[in-house]
């Protein structure tokens, strides 16, 4: 008998902007030009310049939760976390949309 092994799931760039626009629009920026809406919250575009996008892997799994009241909580499912990622990758300086 010969079993199938599934595939890894492949990351949807599309996805992560959606989830993006669902959770994090109200306060940061999540294109490469605009102004995030809430001064405090850093655009998604300048991220990598604080560290590795990479880095939230984690964060986004379990839980982000953060010292001010006004970043809600949530967790992203795994494949989310991908998603979310690869978005986040696209709009670092110099890289163009996938």
């Amino acid at each position: 008998m010969i079993c199938a092994v599934p595939a890894p799931a492949v990351a949807d760039q599309e996805q992560g902007r959606r989830l993006a626009q669902l959770y994090c629009a109200r306060c940061h920026a999540i294109d490469k030009v605009s102004p995030s809406p809430l001064k405090i919250a850093p655009p998604f575009r300048t991220l990598h310049e604080r560290y590795p996008v990479e880095m939230l892997q984690e964060a986004l799994a379990e839980g982000i939760v953060t010292g001010h009241p006004t970043m809600p909580q949530f967790s992203f499912e795994p494949d989310q976390v991908n998603d979310f990622i690869l978005f986040l990758k696209s709009l670092e300086t110099g890289k163009a949309n996938r």
